[in-house]
């Protein structure tokens, strides 16, 4: 098999498990455009979200009592590492047996795909995305979630919302702010942007159920979304 190439995806929780469980058709076709890339040789690192399974166990912690930040994380945590072990049997022939939760744990990786999931509150699986690539050399992160684009203001509450098709990290992390706040909705959260841009890395905001689009990203043709660079 000849020598490919490595992509990093933080795969948004939303996209796998929308609010009436998960996408059976997303699955199906996610796992098969991955798999006939790995038989081309390409390697990839996803690292998966909680989706509506974190937030359906956040509301009802919150229904009962009051529910401190470290608990919002852990449970949006867990969620992580239930989508996670969804997406390695789905991978079972392709992936590394286990999935990584600490993004500085030892391992050999002798598969062509590695699953990860939440490490730890305070941080989100972005950041994790960000920590992994650092340690393979990627150069990129792919963030795939329910937003084709960056806008520069919250288009559901501003009608002249300007999509952004290239921003400097800069000023992406003036839009999102510096801090991580337990189940935060941001394109990438400031934590990770914080990192990719100490570490000169790129970040590709996309439609995560366009595969088609997802396709032209990993064939580096031009594609629908926004580059943080």
């Amino acid at each position: 098999m000849k020598k490919g190439d490595l992509f990093v995806i933080s795969l948004g929780g939303s996209i796998l498990v929308p609010n009436g469980g998960v996408d059976l058709d997303f699955l199906k076709g996610f796992a098969r455009l991955i798999k006939s890339r790995i038989t081309k040789g390409d390697r990839f690192v996803i690292v998966v979200g909680g989706g509506s399974t974190a937030r359906f166990y956040q509301r009802a912690a919150r229904a009962v009592g009051r529910l401190a930040d470290e608990d919002v994380d852990w449970l949006g945590i867990h969620a992580t590492r239930l989508n996670a072990h969804l997406l390695r049997s789905v991978f079972r022939e392709q992936a590394l047996h286990r999935v990584i939760k600490d993004p500085r744990e030892p391992l050999n990786w002798n598969k062509s795909l590695l699953i990860a999931a939440g490490w730890k509150p305070g941080w989100s699986t972005d950041y994790v995305a960000v920590r992994l690539a650092k340690r393979f050399a990627a150069r990129q992160v792919i963030n795939l979630s329910n937003v084709s684009v960056v806008y520069d203001k919250d288009p559901n509450a501003h009608a002249d919302a300007r999509p952004i098709n290239q921003i400097k990290w800069t000023e992406f992390c003036r839009l999102v702010g510096s801090k991580w706040i337990p189940g935060m909705n941001v394109p990438f959260d400031p934590i990770a942007s914080k990192a990719a841009s100490k570490w000169r890395m790129q970040a590709v905001i996309a439609n995560g159920r366009d595969l088609k689009n997802l396709q032209k990203i990993f064939n580096g043709q031009k594609f629908v979304g926004t580059v943080i660079s």
